[in-house]
């Protein structure tokens, strides 16, 4: 990951390299753009679709979860491997190769004859993703040569992933309604096309030297793996039963590995160095609650609109919009709350504000109407949108310039491995009570006493002003995607 973030020579020859133009390239702009749009509109996207699948290949609660965090578990758990990968076969190689895998996994998705192909194609559209993301931000700075036009050319390729979660629900929702379920995967196919299109005008990216971390990729697997089984299967099956003590057993010990082999590793993946940083530390299990929060009650309510409710998927899809549309103008509140005040103001706000948004989701009930469950989440999702920019910068800020994508990329680990525990311990708490709305207001209340928890830690940090000392820092937030 350090090769994006830190200046070289060699990837500075590379920005400018002929077809990339001294003053930024248009091309890698949207050939980046695309791929980080279908990064993050397949995380949402299926969630509206939920019922229908369940309906078309049959599979209780849990086969369900397995379609959402299928792709979550994969995009999480190889995410931090991903940015050495992209550095040892170039940047544009490595988009490249993940478009094209990412586009086979999604019409896998949708011609998926049964739910275990359906999981399957999942993970594989998750592996790609995290091959992708990382390499997408490196095409961006290797085609944007001068730091204020890369500036800028993150921040449109960040409103991308924004757009892209705005959508997610509501076009998932059109889809499923007039064409299928199967189309929230086919439409990924022209939109990457279109993408390999623009990489073909794009020149090589050259290969720098990166070091993986085997033993610990492959016990992060293991012990996520594991853990997400462990808790789909015990709220399905009952956690006394033997494959699911087995599974968090192994779970336990994989992490243990994967904490052993980055202590002692000469190149490892996660430097734990880093959290011996409050800010750090803190930084992360915010980030990583508010995914849990955020992706949790997307997926609750999604069944609860449409199993509970008899809602379409399409109007489902609609009744999310006041809960997304307008994270995009909170973004930039929150950069214009952290300038005046610093980053734990909006961190505070944010947080309190999706405690407050859970706790009223807790009013919901059997005849409630939908408009009135569609305002009520909508302070969920302001509050995610105005803690997080602050919360990057807060994170970015704390840590020397070298150890910036590091930071980065943990913080993006960890909150898709919030947003991935939350749709199996949600879906557990759903499967295990008496009825659907007492496991949703648990759900709920889990989620909020989370963030008051995290609201507390966040008061424990400093107070002072986010004053921009690194300035080549904005362009690395992507984050707040």
């Amino acid at each position: 990951m350090k090769s994006l973030l830190r200046p070289s020579p060699t990837s500075g020859a590379a920005a400018a390299a002929p077809g990339t133009g001294r003053g930024g390239s248009p091309v890698v702009l949207g050939a980046a753009l695309l791929g980080f749009f279908l990064i993050s509109l397949d995380a949402l996207i299926v969630t509206v679709a939920l019922p229908d699948i369940g309906r078309s290949l049959g599979g209780g609660m849990s086969g369900l979860q397995w379609v959402v965090d299928g792709y979550t578990l994969t995009f999480a758990a190889l995410m931090l491997s991903a940015g050495a990968v992209s550095d040892r076969i170039g940047a544009r190689q490595a988009y490249g190769g993940g478009l094209v895998l990412f586009g086979l996994a999604s019409a896998a998705c949708g011609f998926a004859p049964g739910l275990g192909v359906l999981v399957a194609a999942r993970l594989i559209q998750g592996a790609a993703a995290a091959v992708m993301m990382p390499a997408s931000l490196a095409l961006v700075r290797q085609g944007f040569p001068d730091q204020a036009e890369r500036a800028r050319a993150i921040a449109v390729w960040t409103v991308g992933g924004a757009v892209a979660v705005a959508a997610g629900p509501v076009l998932g929702g059109a889809l499923t309604a007039s064409a299928g379920w199967r189309w929230i995967f086919f439409v990924n196919l022209p939109a990457g096309v279109l993408a390999l299109a623009l990489l073909t005008r794009v020149p090589a990216s050259p290969r720098l030297p990166a070091r993986l971390d085997v033993v610990g990729q492959v016990t992060a697997v293991v012990a996520m793996g594991a853990l997400t089984y462990g808790v789909i299967e015990g709220g399905d099956q009952g956690f006394g039963r033997p494959p699911v003590v087995m599974s968090l057993l192994v779970a336990a010990v994989a992490a243990a590995v994967f904490l052993a082999a980055q202590a002692t590793g000469s190149h490892p993946m996660l430097p734990l160095p880093l959290f011996r940083s409050r800010v750090v530390a803190v930084s992360l299990v915010v980030g990583f609650m508010l995914n849990a929060a955020y992706y949790g009650g997307v997926f609750v309510f999604s069944l609860y609109l449409q199993q509970q409710r008899g809602q379409s998927a399409l109007r489902a899809g609609v009744l999310f919009i006041p809960m997304t549309a307008l994270v995009a103008a909170m973004n930039l509140a929150s950069a214009k709350l952290a300038a005046l005040f610093g980053p734990r103001v909006p961190m505070v706000a944010g947080q309190l504000t999706g405690a407050v948004g859970l706790l009223a989701l807790l009013t919901v009930g059997p005849h409630t109407d939908p408009w009135a469950v569609a305002a009520l989440m909508v302070p969920v999702g302001l509050g995610g949108a105005l803690t997080v920019p602050a919360l990057t910068a807060m994170l970015l800020d704390a840590v020397p310039g070298d150890r910036a994508g590091s930071a980065s990329a943990v913080l993006n680990t960890g909150r898709q491995v919030g947003g991935a525990l939350a749709v199996a311990a949600f879906g557990a708490l759903l499967a295990g009570a008496d009825t659907f709305l007492t496991g949703m207001r648990w759900s709920m209340l889990t989620a909020a006493a989370g963030l008051v928890l995290t609201t507390g830690a966040t008061l424990t940090l400093p107070r002072h002003r986010h004053r921009h000392r690194h300035r080549h820092r904005p362009q690395h937030r992507h984050a707040e995607a």
